[in-house]
C-alpha cells in the first residue's frame, strides 16, 4: 500500500539519533488548490508545508506551529502552518512567475521566522536571515543557531506530492558526534527520487538497514484551514465604528476572502451593526465584572 498523507517518525535505539519522514498527496492539492504560481513557486508552498508538519512534531505543544518567510525579491511572503493535530494550510504571495534559484535569488534579502502559537502556555518565535541554497539548508541553520542541534533536512514537491526527511541529534547523548557523522553519512545518499517513490519504512531500510530502527505508527495529515465567521467578527469589530462605516458608504457589502481556502464571507450593514452592538455589550459586561 502507498502511504500518503502521513507523518512517521523514528528512532535510532543503539544511537542518538532521531528522525522524522513526511509524504503529503492530498493535503498538498487541497492546499496549492487556493494559491497562485508557477511550478517552481508551488514546490515552495510544498516544501515549507512538509517541513513546517515535521518540525511541528519535534516539540510537544497544544496549537500551532507557523513557518514564514519574508523578502523583498519575487516571492515577498510565505506561511505555512501546521497545528498538534497535524492539520496544515498555507499561502504564497509574489510575482507568479519566478525562476529557480538560492533562496537569495527567490526571496531577496529576507527573514525566516518560526513561532509556535501555544493553547496552554507562552508563545515562542526564533528568526534566522533566510540565507541558503534552499529551504532545507535554512531550517539546517536555524536549529544549529537557536537549538544548538544537529539537523538535516531533505524537502522536495512537484505536482502531485510534497515530501520530507528529517534527521536531527538528541540533546545530551554520550558518543553524539561519531553517532551523528555515521548516520549523516548513509543519509547523505537518499535521492529525489526515492523520497517521492518509497514508503517510509521501504526508505529506511534502503539507506539504515543495519541499525535498529524504531519506527512509530503513522499520524495521518489534512489540510483545514482555521478560518470561521466568528473569527473575521473579532477583525471587523478591531477596526472600529468610522472604518467599517466608510468602507459601507463606498460599497454596501464587506467582503472578506481567506487567503488560505478562499473562503468568502459577506457583511451588509445591518451585520456590521450587529458586530458592534454585540462585541460593545460583551465588552461591557466584562468591565463591570
Amino acid at each position: 500500500m502507498i502511504e500518503q498523507d502521513l507523518l512517521r517518525r523514528f528512532l535510532f535505539e543503539d544511537l542518538g539519533v532521531r528522525g522524522e519522514w513526511v509524504k503529503l498527496t492530498n493535503s498538498w492539492q487541497a492546499a496549492k488548490l487556493h494559491q497562485l504560481g508557477s511550478e517552481n513557486v508551488q514546490q515552495q508552498l510544498g516544501q515549507a508545508l512538509a517541513a513546517v508538519v515535521m518540525l511541528s512534531a519535534t516539540v510537544k505543544f497544544k496549537g500551532s506551529m507557523i513557518l514564514q518567510a519574508q523578502g523583498d525579491g519575487d516571492i515577498k511572503t510565505l506561511v505555512a502552518q501546521a497545528t498538534d493535530q497535524r492539520k496544515i494550510r498555507g499561502l504564497i504571495r509574489g510575482k507568479e512567475n519566478v525562476a529557480p534559484g538560492s533562496l537569495e535569488d527567490i526571496f531577496g534579502h529576507g527573514r525566516l521566522v518560526l513561532t509556535i502559537e501555544s493553547e496552554n502556555g507562552p508563545s515562542y518565535q526564533g528568526i534566522v536571515p533566510l540565507q541558503g541554497s534552499n529551504l532545507a539548508s535554512a531550517l539546517q541553520t536555524y536549529f544549529e543557531q537557536s537549538e544548538q542541534l544537529k539537523t538535516r533536512l531533505w524537502l522536495f514537491a512537484n505536482a502531485t506530492h510534497a515530501v520530507g526527511l528529517l534527521l536531527q541529534e538528541l540533546p545530551a547523548q554520550d558518543n553524539y558526534k561519531r553517532d551523528w557523522e555515521h548516520i549523516e553519512i548513509l543519509a547523505n545518499t537518499v535521492t529525489e527520487q526515492e523520497l517521492f517513490e518509497l514508503n517510509c519504512e521501504q526508505l529506511l531500510y534502503r539507506l539504515f538497514n543495519q541499525e535498529k530502527v524504531r519506527v512509530f505508527d503513522a499520524e495521518p495529515v489534512e489540510f483545514s484551514c482555521a478560518c470561521s465567521r466568528s473569527k473575521i467578527e473579532q477583525t471587523l469589530f478591531s477596526m472600529g465604528r468610522t472604518e467599517l462605516e466608510e468602507i459601507l458608504m463606498e460599497r454596501d457589502i464587506i467582503e472578506v476572502s481567506c487567503e488560505f481556502c478562499s473562503e468568502r464571507y459577506h457583511f451588509d450593514k445591518i451585520d456590521v451593526e450587529s458586530i458592534l452592538s454585540k462585541k460593545s455589550a460583551t465588552l461591557d459586561s466584562e468591565t463591570r465584572h
